[in-house]
C-alpha cells in the first residue's frame, strides 16, 4: 500500500492477517475433510450447494462485478450490501473517539450509524436547500475533514433521499485537497440511474478515493444483498482482513452471476430506462398537483416530494395501499416524503389517491 492510504488505516490493523478460515487457502482434493462440515446434504438442499461454507470472494462473482463496474478485479471487495463497506470502512481506518466520519445530511442513515457503533466523532456537513435542489458544499466538507480529524468522508451520489450528484470536478477537487489525510467513499448505490459517469474514473489520479455499488436497486436483488466497495487493492486487502469468513453466502452469490448475464442485463437496463422516463413524468405531474410545494430534481429511483400536509398524503396513501418513505424525522424535511419510481401502473396510483385525497380535503 502507498503510504499516503497506509496512514489511513488504523495503526494496529496495517499488519492485521485477519482469520484465516478452511477456504483461505488454494487447496484442492476429492475428499473435504478440513472444516468440520457435514458429509451428507440437508435434505432441503438435494443440490448439495449449501453443504461447504462458500469462497469468501467467489471468483465469478467477482470478475462479474469488475466487468460491470469496469474496474479490476483486485480493486473488488464484495459484501452483504453496501452496509457490510461502510461498517468495514470505519472499523479498519477510525480509532476509536480520535478520527472522524464526516456525512452531509440529509441522507443515508448507516454513515452516522456505523460512525456511533465505533465510536467515532460524526462531522455533519449540512446539504444546502437552493434553486437547483439540495447540494453537496465541498469547500464546507474540506473544511470539516481538516479541522475535525476526519479519516473519511462520505458522499452519497446521487443522493439519498434528496436526489442530486455530487460533481466529479468537486469530488476530485475534495480528493485532492485530502489526500494523505482522508479516504473520499462515493456512494452509487443508485447510480445506474444518474447521467453522471461513476467516480471510479477519478480513480486511477486519486487513489483517495473508494466507491460503494449494489445490486439491490437497479437490478432487483436487494434481498440477496450483494453489495462492492471498489477501491485501491491494497485497501481491499486491509479491508479483507477485517471482513467476517463467509461473507457472501453461496445461492445469493450463485443468484447474483445469473442475475448479471447478458440477457439480464439487457432487461435490467430495459427497466432502467422505464424508470428513468417515468421519473420525469410523475415529477412533472406531482409538481402540478395540488397539495405539493415542491418535488426536487432527482438522478436516483425515487422524488423527495414537500407537501401542505404531509401527514394527511402519507396517511391517505397508506390507507389506500401505497407504502411510501415518512422522511419527516430527518434535518430540513419535516414536509417531506420520499416516493420511490415504480411501475407506470403504481405511478398513476399514486397520482390517482393524491388528487382524490386533495378533492376530498
Amino acid at each position: 500500500m502507498s503510504d499516503d492510504l497506509l496512514s489511513l488505516v488504523r495503526e494496529d490493523l496495517r499488519g492485521f492477517g485477519g482469520y484465516s478460515s478452511a477456504r483461505s487457502h488454494a487447496l484442492d482434493g476429492e475428499i473435504w475433510l478440513n472444516a468440520n462440515e457435514s458429509p451428507w446434504a440437508n435434505p432441503a438442499d438435494p443440490r448439495s450447494s449449501c453443504r461447504r461454507y462458500p469462497d469468501p470472494q467467489p471468483a465469478a462473482l467477482v470478475q462479474a462485478l469488475a466487468r460491470l463496474y469496469g474496474c479490476e478485479a483486485s480493486q473488488v471487495l464484495v459484501g452483504r450490501g453496501s452496509d457490510e463497506a461502510i461498517d468495514l470502512l470505519v472499523r479498519a481506518l477510525c480509532v476509536p473517539q480520535r478520527d472522524a466520519v464526516v456525512a452531509t445530511p440529509p441522507v443515508f442513515g448507516m454513515y452516522a450509524v456505523s460512525a456511533r457503533l465505533q465510536n467515532a466523532p460524526l462531522r455533519e456537513v449540512p446539504l444546502v436547500d437552493g434553486p437547483d435542489g439540495f447540494i453537496v458544499d465541498l469547500e464546507a466538507v474540506a473544511a470539516a475533514a481538516e479541522q475535525g480529524n476526519a479519516k473519511l468522508v462520505f458522499l452519497c451520489s446521487p443522493s439519498n433521499p434528496t436526489g442530486g450528484d455530487v460533481p466529479l470536478e468537486g469530488i476530485a477537487a475534495l480528493a485532492g485537497r485530502l489526500a494523505g489525510r482522508a479516504l473520499v467513499v462515493v456512494d452509487e448505490a443508485y447510480g445506474e440511474f444518474s447521467d453522471q459517469p461513476s467516480a471510479t474514473t477519478l480513480m486511477g489520479g486519486h487513489r483517495n478515493i473508494a466507491v460503494l455499488r449494489t445490486l439491490s436497486k437497479a437490478h432487483a436483488l436487494a434481498a440477496a444483498r450483494i453489495g462492492t466497495l471498489i477501491a485501491d487493492p491494497s485497501l481491499i486487502r486491509v479491508l479483507r482482513a477485517c471482513q467476517a469468513p463467509y461473507p457472501i453466502p453461496t445461492p445469493c452469490a450463485e443468484l447474483a452471476v445469473a442475475g448479471l448475464s447478458p440477457e439480464a442485463l439487457a432487461r435490467t437496463a430495459e427497466r432502467v430506462a422505464v424508470v428513468r422516463s417515468e421519473r420525469t413524468r410523475l415529477a412533472a405531474a406531482l409538481a402540478s398537483a395540488p397539495g405539493v410545494r415542491r418535488v426536487y430534481p432527482s438522478s436516483g429511483n425515487y422524488l423527495l416530494v414537500r407537501f401542505d400536509d404531509a401527514q394527511a398524503a402519507f396517511d391517505g396513501l397508506l390507507a389506500a395501499g401505497v407504502v411510501v418513505r415518512d422522511q419527516r424525522a430527518a434535518p430540513q424535511l419535516g414536509d417531506a416524503l420520499r416516493i420511490t419510481v415504480g411501475t407506470p401502473e403504481q405511478n398513476q396510483r399514486v397520482l390517482a389517491i393524491l388528487a382524490a385525497l386533495e378533492a376530498a380535503a
